[in-house]
């Protein structure tokens, strides 16, 4: 799960974004439309490519700090259902010569893997939140055996 976060940042990031050069004009969602007026197309590449990163870094550090993957999955959550609900807007997204809908081209297989990555990020949510939690409970019973000795 670490790895796919860093490697979409660095196409976000890179000189040569996903978004420039190709028919990108009015393509955006409801969730990050602000970023293009904010930023500007080269600028919210490399905001969605650092937070990608921050991510995949805390996703990573989850691994000894339960908090750190709670927000690295949380992270991930928003970034994956904000690049989902970029599908629908996707110019020339449905391959019309295939019929449309559910043929796809252009960029919109590439945004479908992020449905998966959304799932498992919710996965690795719902992981960290049982450990926190197991810890929370274990700490509390510890403290209640020895308040009662």
């Amino acid at each position: 799960m670490c790895r796919p976060l860093p490697s979409e940042g660095s196409a976000g990031i890179s000189e040569g974004s996903d978004w420039e050069g190709s028919d990108s004009e009015g393509v955006s969602s409801y969730l990050i439309f602000w970023l293009y007026p904010v930023f500007g197309i080269r600028g919210a590449s490399w905001f969605l490519g650092v937070s990608e990163w921050l991510f995949g870094a805390l996703l990573f550090l989850g691994f000894w700090n339960k908090k750190a993957g709670m927000l690295g999955a949380i992270g991930s959550c928003v970034t994956f259902i904000g690049t989902v609900t970029i599908i629908p807007f996707m110019p020339n997204g449905w391959a019309a010569s295939a019929g449309g809908f559910p043929a796809m081209a252009g960029n919109v297989p590439f945004l479908m893997k992020d449905i998966v990555l959304f799932a498992a990020s919710v996965y690795l949510l719902k992981q960290d939140v049982m450990r926190v939690s197991l810890s929370a409970a274990q700490k509390q019973d510890a403290g209640a055996w020895v308040h009662s000795r």
